[in-house]
């Protein structure tokens, strides 16, 4: 064996460690409902970038994502609603700055197992009903929330009080954000959710679109009966018409200011206004219309920081109201 000479070891050391270290990474975390958007495009941009550039992409949920986002841990939050009153402030206190670019619609999908054959469609009042904070310990049972239901145990499912759609689904369905029993299976990962509904004849569970359609010969999707009297499914089809309300949603990413500065965040953003609506698309999204990445990325090159929702959650806003109003921190 060919013994090489102590100084070319050192020598090859000291050449490979400026490699190691040039390594860039873009850090996200925060909604497991984004996050199969999010994943598509990081893919997507680390092999457009022959892996020069690593993008990680964490699921603490959209309230577990701001919590890191706003310690200035993570360059990019995944998020499935707007940033809060109190999250723009815990951001404010340590001089986070972010722009708020909106990258599809989700229809919110509620989901029972297949075997149950009683549901055929839901109310909100019916949800209301299963879900508000009165019926911890006391509705527990079909026939509690609808006569015609039988008398069997119901087992809840949804997401953790963490996560974004947690909140945007209390909000649409309870009234208030947050307001929701607590006796339910929680997780903060739609594949927990699912497993759950899918091993329970009883379970009824909601999470993002695109993990209903990726497990949708294990679950039933519920048709949600809207404002006009019409069930209607969740689908790409019924988001665009506007007919499934109120759980069709606006789901975003919200961009460290600061994090901008470094070339490598900045081109992941473009990467992602760019192919966001394809991508979108592939993982079962409604993409947004061109005209709101284009009016997004402009948003990022001119600096308009903020939100345009003043910390406060909202049911049923359209996309075209969204790019008319002005951000602000």
């Amino acid at each position: 064996m060919k013994i090489l000479p102590i100084v070319s070891i050192v020598g090859a050391a000291l050449v490979a460690a400026p490699v190691l270290a040039q390594q860039k990474i873009v850090k996200i975390d925060g909604s497991s409902t984004v996050f199969p958007v999010t994943e598509a495009v990081a893919e997507d941009f680390q092999k457009a970038k022959k892996q020069q550039i690593k993008v990680t992409v964490g699921i603490s949920g959209t309230g577990g994502g701001f919590k890191k986002f706003c310690r200035n841990e993570t360059d990019v939050s995944n998020a499935s609603r707007p940033i809060l009153k109190a999250e723009m402030a815990d951001c404010a206190k340590a001089g986070i700055e972010y722009i708020e670019l909106p990258v599809a619609f989700d229809a919110l999908t509620v989901v029972i197992n297949p075997k149950n054959s009683f549901i055929k469609q839901l109310t909100i009042a019916e949800m209301k009903k299963m879900w508000e904070p009165a019926a911890q310990g006391k509705v527990t049972r079909w026939n509690q929330v609808n006569p015609a239901w039988p008398d069997q145990p119901m087992k809840l499912f949804g997401p953790g009080a963490d996560s974004g759609t947690f909140d945007y689904f209390t909000e649409a369905v309870v009234g208030k954000s947050k307001s929701s029993r607590g006796d339910f299976t929680a997780s903060e990962d739609d594949n927990v959710l699912v497993t759950g509904v899918a091993r329970d004849v009883n379970g009824l569970g909601y999470f993002g679109y695109a993990y209903y359609i990726e497990n949708k010969d294990k679950l039933k999707a519920v048709p949600i009966v809207n404002e006009k009297g019409q069930a209607v499914e969740p689908s790409m089809e019924a988001v665009l018409k506007g007919s499934y309300t109120p759980l069709a949603r606006p789901i975003f990413i919200y961009v460290n200011s600061r994090s901008l500065a470094k070339p490598e965040v900045k081109e992941f953003v473009e990467y992602y206004m760019k192919n966001g609506a394809k991508l979108a698309r592939e993982v079962k999204y409604v993409p947004l219309p061109e005209i709101a990445y284009k009016t997004a990325w402009d948003h990022v090159q001119k600096g308009k920081k903020g939100t345009v929702f003043g910390g406060v959650a909202e049911v049923g806003v359209t996309i075209e109201e969204l790019l008319r109003r002005e951000a602000k921190l």
